[in-house]
């Protein structure tokens, strides 16, 4: 067994040794570096950030939080409660080190399965015990850095927490386990008159998407993750489980707890059960794609389509260079040229023609050609599905390149002099990097498609990506609209927040003073 790595727990899935062999070399090479530390291979080149310590052939160490003998014992002691659903194998090992981020990925010691609110409490409390970092995982699909378990530790994966609790119809609202998946639930929903309409592409965890504080392409209609919860059941650093919130629309008892946790990335609590705003179906339906001659002109568009408060429900921007990637992923033949995805909702086919017809003219007044109609259910799927998979038509566009997605939100106002600045910025660069947003909120997206054996790639990226975060906050807006912080933004909060920062660190020491709930994202403490 090589030194640092317990030995697999007797009847768990393998031997969690043998992930060493492939990713893995002795921190003990390294000077400074922990006893136990993990070493493995950048995602890119380049620079690191600057929170891990790169030895002299670019790798970065991961140093486990956790000596030998304190893995062996919490293994054993997680193994006595959860028999096979505790896991040191190799493969589940790896995967639970990484999302779909460009973050080198971190290694948990040991990867959980619970199936209740109680058993994440024993878990936690367990991990208080042994001081072992808990990094709570969904399905993998975080983007920066979120789930990389960066200090060892453990893995708590929630996905078999996946059961719909309870549908109430009739008051618009439902309660779920955290690791239900936003598909899972709407399929739950069918037939019932009511759907949850936060979409954020990937079928992500109800339980990932409060925790990144997520929206998606509807958010300029039903809102955010924000507004969707209303309640939550929350475990704590120390094992005690609290409930938030409620079902009454509103209240004014006592502080808002519930908004607190939503948004917080895992570093203050586990969150096991959520209760969800729910929204009735529309009775019409309609989509529709549009090309621009310009981009400012389809900027321009969105902007006063939000400003005359016309109620679209989905408003999406994808530059010349996302279209052509779409079209070859997806089999599509769009113009190559910066283009609107519109959806339209209402309660009657009346309603949602005559609002269709308004942002028609208006798209018309800014260089945007006839709109491509959508609408039947099959064709809505068809137009949404591509949209959905256009970070994985990017990344198409290079085999055997990485992407780097980052985004940002800035006020309606200041919308189209980012873009365009951002634009210029990618133009004047050798990068692959798409544009894409959901642009009715002021959010869009960069994917740089990068080749992780080209350090010049990584150092343009990271200059871009730098200019485009502060573009952002200088005119008010924020370093990040959906993704989160994670390990990536980390850099830009104090220039967001100020001193407020301070105050947000001095709450994570008061819940978890021994900062073992993933620890490392978000701020340092």
């Amino acid at each position: 067994m090589p030194p640092g790595m317990a030995a697999d727990v007797p009847g768990g899935h393998g031997d969690g040794g043998a992930i060493r062999g492939k990713y893995f070399r002795q921190a003990d090479k390294f000077p400074g570096s922990m006893p136990g530390s993990l070493v493995v291979p950048r995602r890119f080149h380049g620079e690191a950030p600057s929170r891990r310590t790169a030895g002299e052939d670019n790798t970065v160490l991961m140093p486990s939080h956790l000596t030998e003998a304190a893995r062996g014992a919490l293994a054993a002691d997680l193994h006595a409660l959860l028999g096979d659903r505790c896991s040191t194998n190799a493969t589940q090992i790896e995967h639970h080190s990484h999302g779909e981020s460009w973050h080198a990925p971190g290694f948990p010691d040991v990867v959980v399965f619970p199936t209740s609110t109680e058993e994440v409490s024993a878990i936690v409390r367990l991990a208080h015990t042994h001081r072992a970092p808990v990094v709570p995982f969904g399905v993998g699909s975080s983007l920066e850095g979120h789930v990389n378990a960066i200090h060892g530790g453990i893995s708590l994966d929630l996905s078999r927490m996946n059961r719909v609790l309870r549908v109430s119809p009739d008051d618009l609202d439902c309660q779920v386990e955290a690791g239900v998946t936003h598909r899972q639930l709407n399929k739950a929903l069918a037939n019932t008159g009511v759907a949850f309409w936060v979409d954020p592409g990937a079928d992500a965890t109800i339980g990932g998407m409060a925790a990144t504080r997520a929206s998606g392409t509807t958010a300029v209609r039903y809102g955010t993750m924000r507004e969707a919860v209303l309640g939550l059941t929350v475990v704590l650093a120390d094992g005690r489980v609290i409930h938030t919130g409620g079902r009454a629309r509103k209240s004014s008892s006592g502080y808002d707890l519930t908004r607190l946790f939503v948004g917080s990335e895992g570093t203050l609590g586990v969150m096991t059960e959520i209760t969800l705003r729910l929204h009735g179906l529309p009775e019409a339906v309609s989509a529709a794609v549009c090309p621009f001659e310009t981009m400012e002109g389809a900027v321009q568009t969105v902007m006063t389509t939000i400003q005359f408060g016309i109620p679209v429900a989905r408003i999406e921007l994808l530059d010349e260079l996302q279209m052509d990637a779409v079209n070859r992923y997806s089999r599509l033949s769009y113009p190559l040229k910066p283009t609107l995805f519109f959806e339209f909702h209402g309660t009657s086919q009346d309603s949602v023609s005559e609002h269709a017809r308004t942002v028609q003219e208006i798209a018309a007044d800014n260089g945007g050609t006839a709109f491509n109609w959508s609408t039947t259910p099959e064709d809505r799927a068809k137009l949404w599905h591509a949209r959905h998979n256009a970070f994985y038509a990017a990344v198409a566009l290079r085999p055997g390149c990485k992407a780097w997605t980052t985004d940002v939100c800035v006020p309606i106002s200041e919308l189209a002099r980012c873009v365009l600045e951002t634009r210029k910025d990618i133009q004047g660069s050798s990068l692959v990097a798409p544009l894409m947003g959901h642009v009715g909120d002021g959010n869009f997206h960069l994917i740089f498609v990068l080749d992780p054996n080209n350090p010049a790639e990584f150092a343009a990226a990271t200059e871009l990506n730098g200019r485009l975060l502060r573009r952002a906050l200088a005119v008010g807006g924020t370093c990040s609209g959906e993704h989160g912080v994670g390990l990536g933004k980390i850099d830009y909060l104090g220039d967001e927040h100020g001193d407020a920062l301070e105050v947000m660190k001095a709450i994570k020491r008061t819940l978890d003073p021994e900062n073992l709930m993933n620890p490392g994202k978000m701020f340092d403490v």
